[in-house]
């Protein structure tokens, strides 16, 4: 004992500490620790943590290594020695990514690719979803930071010296990077998973979204739209799918090697890791520990391969833990994913930092109590959003995190709760709101969008337009919008009032009434950009003559949805057209026959939709989709009927349409629709189908390119419309081009038409000055590649036309370059 004592005494220098990844802040498991002179050493233990006993300081310099990161020096200087305390030095080592030379080992027996194909063998044995079904409590963290921000540098700025008191929070990383706490949210909630049938479902418990009061921004949150599953074959990253180092094709995208193996709670844990095989492809470089007699994977840490074509994203490291049921099960217990992102690549950039912590808590696997609850479900998917859930009091927080929130994330809810507070925070809320969507609201009304307010053309000259609608602080279910817009050449006003009255958002009821008396500026329900804005004046095709009409609308709809995504729209409208440049003239369609107001219709239409599981963003009144997993079916019969409030024609017409839009990874993904619809009824052509063609440069997904507007006619017609978005295809094979990150795709859109003898007659009379075409049967082809992701943003389209042979006197476009702007990752 008295020998114990005196080496205890006698070392009396201590340094410990921690090894950690430095973006994921993670820590480091049996990082190699060797001194550089003396050649001895140690291993950082299974939670990254170490510590050494000296009996003096050493002059010497502790060299920190680890697969796939770059080595760490710490030299024994006057500078580290300074920091102790009593002798004790107490640190973090913060490890950079970038070595993975040592991979590249040529062996007679490739123990990596062996580990690789066992890991694959066993998945069906430690995939969670091999289970009947399961079911856990599940918290979401997700913390927002800025990155390398100064103070001096802002705390000056006009716009920011108001909030300086947010600055005071700015703090910095262990290597000395300055960062500032942003925002924060929290979501706990229970989720249930069967497998056959497949059901799923989400109970939240408790969201808090500081200055986001939006129940379909919440449901984003929860399990069921953030679930990501390492064993599966690509894993999503954003709108992206990257392949999974354990995919079973994984040997053809990366190299694999074995480096050791170390003994944890008594379970033998083999390090295994993994870089991309080629340049360009969306894979990841990594490592993970796998448990050597079931092959289940302990904890896999994934990181950005630095050629995947993926925008705004400097860094990315995506974490999953495993822990034991028992002696055979392992389970999911926590994942995280943290990304640096920015408009600017470089380490030194400005740029936000996002972390998304996930813990799982109370697992059930295989039990009736998970079967009785999703016997509540009347679809395969539901998500239960409780009104109590968005104001959980802060006891409730206290008592069910899974962790507790550290100091710097208390304080940043009492910074947010202060900053939305602030007059002068909001206004500059409104102001970003405003130039990003063109809405402004001002009390209880908005305007805009403030693109609509000049336009120019050769019929009206200069176009002026103001609209002013009513918001959920004038009235919580109604909205009320209207515009008036004036032409200072030919001297008329244009207007347009309606209304929208929500008897329920989700699943949507609602009915709406709107009169319009302006002019047709397109397809708008087609137009990705509409031509009746001021961008649209830069772009339009040279020497296609622009065509005028103008619309007197009466319509009301009345919507009705269901929770299984079928919806009902009944709508009942009358319309009056007066063509008034480049179309035939009204007169023409004066027949003898007891018209004598042509072109007046009334019609009625019943559509029918069926869009299983689809989610949407959901605003005050209206809502953007964000896609269903399934096709999406639309249907729609419309019956006109002559006599009612002087309309002059009978007619019926069926039309439908089947689109999709599918990830086929590792090949990108595609989108396809199926489109047709027949006429019953000799008619005037803006009552007939008019193929949607596009006038201007800019592209547009829906339209044919090389056809212009009001050009072909129809009463017979069917289609379809596919892209292939490829993803970095023949880019990735050269350096600049994979660097630039150019992406690859193609285009295919094809229509088949017919107009009978009596709507020809009607439409096409000898003599006149204007002439439709028809495709009589035969097909319009257009195909197109291109260059997409230019600068992040621009996308070019080459488009041919291919078939019909194009008539020269009517049109002789036979390849068109088009462009078009988006922000993607």
């Amino acid at each position: 004992m008295i020998l114990l004592t005196h080496g205890a005494m006698a070392q009396n220098r201590i340094l410990k500490g921690i090894v950690k990844d430095a973006h994921s802040d993670e820590r480091i498991p049996f990082a190699s620790m060797q001194f550089q002179n003396q050649k001895t050493g140690k291993l950082s233990d299974s939670a990254g943590s170490f510590i050494f006993h000296f009996n003096e300081w050493p002059t010497d310099t502790l060299i920190i290594s680890y697969v796939g990161y770059q080595d760490f020096k710490l030299p024994f200087d006057s500078f580290l020695l300074s920091r102790a305390k009593n002798n004790v030095l107490d640190i973090s080592i913060l490890m950079e990514r970038g070595n993975f030379a040592a991979v590249i080992v040529k062996k007679k027996v490739d123990r990596g690719l062996l580990m690789w194909k066992r890991i694959v063998k066993h998945k069906p044995q430690n995939d969670r979803y091999r289970f009947h079904n399961f079911s856990y409590e599940l918290y979401n963290k997700l913390e927002v930071d800025l990155k390398n921000i100064k103070k001096e540098k802002w705390e000056n700025l006009p716009f920011i010296k108001k909030f300086n008191f947010v600055l005071n929070n700015i703090d910095t990383t262990e290597e000395g990077v300055p960062y500032l706490p942003v925002y924060i949210t929290e979501a706990i909630s229970d989720y249930y998973f069967q497998k056959t049938p497949l059901r799923r479902r989400e109970v939240f418990k408790g969201t808090k979204t500081m200055g986001v009061n939006n129940e379909s921004v919440s449901k984003l949150l929860g399990g069921i739209d953030q679930n990501v599953n390492f064993y599966a074959n690509f894993i999503p990253v954003f709108d992206k799918q990257f392949v999974s180092p354990i995919s079973d094709n994984g040997d053809a995208f990366y190299n694999y090697k074995v480096l050791d193996s170390q003994f944890v709670n008594g379970r033998r844990l083999i390090h295994f890791f993994f870089i991309p095989k080629h340049k360009g492809q969306n894979t990841f470089e990594g490592d993970c520990w796998v448990h050597d007699t079931t092959f289940a994977i302990q904890k896999m840490n994934l990181r950005l391969g630095k050629d995947a074509n993926l925008n705004y994203v400097n860094r990315l490291s995506l974490i999953q833990e495993f822990s034991m049921l028992n002696d055979t099960t392992w389970f999911l217990t926590r994942d995280k994913f943290v990304v640096d992102l920015s408009l600017l690549s470089g380490e030194k950039m400005l740029s936000a930092i996002g972390r998304k912590t996930t813990t799982y808590k109370g697992i059930v696997v295989n039990d009736t109590s998970v079967t009785n609850e999703l016997a509540k479900n009347k679809l395969i998917e539901e998500t239960i959003f409780p009104p109590q859930a968005n104001n959980a009091p802060d006891s409730f927080w206290v008592n069910n995190r899974h962790e507790e929130l550290s100091a710097t994330e208390k304080k940043l809810y009492q910074t947010i709760d202060t900053l939305l507070k602030l007059p002068a925070f909001q206004r500059a809320v409104k102001t970003v709101n405003f130039l990003a969507t063109g809405f402004l609201d001002i009390g209880k009304f908005e305007i805009g969008p403030w693109y609509n307010w000049i336009y120019a053309n050769t019929l009206e000259g200069w176009r002026f337009r103001f609209d002013l609608g009513t918001n959920e602080k004038m009235f919580k279910n109604l909205y009320l919008h209207g515009y008036l817009a004036y032409g200072t050449k030919d001297q008329k006003f244009k207007y347009e009032g309606d209304a929208l009255y929500l008897f329920k958002k989700s699943p949507r009821t609602y009915i709406s009434a709107r009169y319009l008396k302006d002019i047709d500026y397109g397809q708008n329900y087609l137009d990705e950009v509409s031509q009746d804005n001021i961008f649209a004046l830069a772009i339009r095709k040279p020497g296609v003559p622009m065509k005028f009409m103008e619309t007197e609308l009466m319509q009301m709809d009345l919507f009705k949805e269901w929770h299984s995504g079928l919806s009902v729209n009944l709508t009942g409208s009358r319309r009056s057209y007066n063509p008034l440049l480049n179309l035939p003239e009204k007169e023409i369609f004066y027949d003898g026959n007891g018209i004598t107001e042509p072109l007046n219709t009334f019609e009625g239409s019943v559509q029918v939709r069926f869009a299983y599981l689809e989610k949407f963003l959901e605003g005050d009144f209206y809502r953007y989709s964000l896609g269903s997993p399934y096709p999406i079916v639309s249907v729609k019969y419309t019956r006109g009927i002559k006599g009612v409030w002087n309309s002059n024609y009978d007619y019926s017409k069926i039309s439908g349409s089947v689109s999709d839009y599918l990830k086929i990874s590792p090949y990108g993904n595609l989108y396809y629709s199926v489109f047709g619809g027949k006429t019953f009824g000799t008619l005037p052509f803006m009552l007939l189908d008019v193929a949607p063609g596009n006038e201007i440069y800019y592209y547009n997904k829906y339209a044919y390119s090389l056809m212009n507007r009001w050009q072909y006619l129809h009463d017979k017609y069917a289609g379809f419309n596919f892209e292939h978005n490829i993803g970095s295809g023949i880019f990735r094979f050269t350096g600049l081009t994979r660097k630039l990150k150019f992406r690859q795709f193609y285009t295919v859109k094809g229509l088949w038409g017919s107009l009978s003898e009596e709507n020809r007659s009607l439409n096409m009379p000898s003599g006149s000055t204007y002439m439709f075409e028809s495709l009589d049967g035969k097909t319009y082809l257009e195909v197109g590649t291109g260059v997409d992701n230019i600068f992040k943003v621009l996308r070019f389209d080459f488009i041919w036309r291919v078939l019909p042979q194009p008539l020269p006197e009517v049109s002789n476009q036979r390849f068109g370059v088009f462009g078009s702007f988006r922000l993607q990752f």
